[in-house]
């Protein structure tokens, strides 16, 4: 096989996920020794498959298995009538299998997976199964700064049972993997790791979490050779002075990572990238957007990072 094959699954069919894939692609146009898959249903919209059409040669079929057997210089369409959220277990199996080398996704709402019959509460833990991965952080890379969250969708009276110094140390193994995947001018910095209480906890007097977890963790980025810089106290760690001093953020809980990041971001730019799977997974940064879907308003610039990451990510492992 010669070329890098990338799934391109465009989630919840009443929202934008289509309408941004296929403008992302317009906009990013064949790319040399990859071959895209792009997952659709059959309801969608035939103005953006002619956008689609404008950058590249598309072969339609139903099912990956039929994809898999093409070769060539096309966009293999795969107009299925599954659930999206299959779309996206099919994938990753099929990247467990070398099929496929990586998948960038769409949104996709946690109400379509439930209804899908999946127990799964979103793309990464569909990921974690299939791949039999114990431990997936979520990386967030942006034009300004970058994130990875040690922590995933904990509510917030759970997050200090969470968080301990072998948490923090899996999340900063993989908050690397995304500092070496950076241009060099960024990945030589080193990864900022913020505390978790107001000031970093003042040495204990406003909580204990920081003495239990950073002079262990200082000993461990020296032994694993990772450039590391904390605890950074929260409300001052995003200013925009800071931004270019790190290589990631990496945030103890969601929020923590995620408000910052959206708030500068946006849907201009972001991408979600899956750390600690066995193969590439990128994703938009935003939800499916159902309130604009169909009004030609979705910004892709999102799927635009989420492909080209995606791309990049591939080669680099191949």
């Amino acid at each position: 096989m010669s070329n890098l094959r990338i799934a391109l699954t465009t989630g919840d069919d009443d929202g934008i996920g289509f309408e941004v894939t296929a403008k992302a692609l317009h906009k990013v146009g064949p790319q040399k020794g990859i071959q895209f898959f792009l997952w659709r249903n059959d309801n969608a919209s035939a103005k953006y498959l002619k956008l689609i059409d404008q950058k590249f040669k598309r072969i339609v079929v139903d099912s990956l298995e039929e994809a898999l057997k093409i070769e060539g210089p096309y966009l293999i369409d795969i107009c299925s009538d599954l659930s999206p959220a299959h779309w996206v277990e099919i994938s990753a199996k099929a990247c467990m299998k070398k099929q496929l080398q990586g998948i960038a996704t769409a949104p996709l709402s946690k109400t379509l997976i439930k209804d899908a019959g999946f127990k799964d509460l979103g793309h990464t833990d569909i990921l974690k199964r299939i791949s039999k991965t114990k431990t997936v952080h979520m990386g967030f890379a942006g034009s300004e700064f970058n994130v990875v969250l040690a922590t995933g969708h904990l509510p917030i009276s759970q997050i200090t049972k969470h968080i301990s110094f072998s948490t923090v140390a899996e999340a900063l193994i993989n908050a690397d993997r995304l500092r070496q995947a950076l241009p060099k001018s960024q990945g030589n910095k080193p990864i900022g790791v913020l505390g978790l209480n107001p000031h970093s906890g003042e040495q204990g007097m406003i909580g204990s979490e920081e003495l239990l977890v950073f002079p262990n963790l200082a000993s461990f980025a020296k032994e694993k050779e990772i450039p590391f810089s904390g605890p950074l106290v929260p409300d001052a760690a995003f200013f925009k002075d800071n931004w270019k001093k790190y290589s990631v953020f990496l945030c103890l809980y969601h929020d923590q990572g995620l408000i910052p990041f959206k708030m500068i971001h946006g849907q201009d730019s972001g991408v979600h990238i899956s750390l600690g799977i066995p193969f590439v997974r990128t994703s938009v940064d935003h939800g499916t957007a159902k309130d604009i879907a169909g009004k030609n308003k979705a910004n892709p610039n999102s799927m635009i990072d989420a492909i080209k990451w995606a791309v990049n990510l591939t080669r680099q492992q191949a």
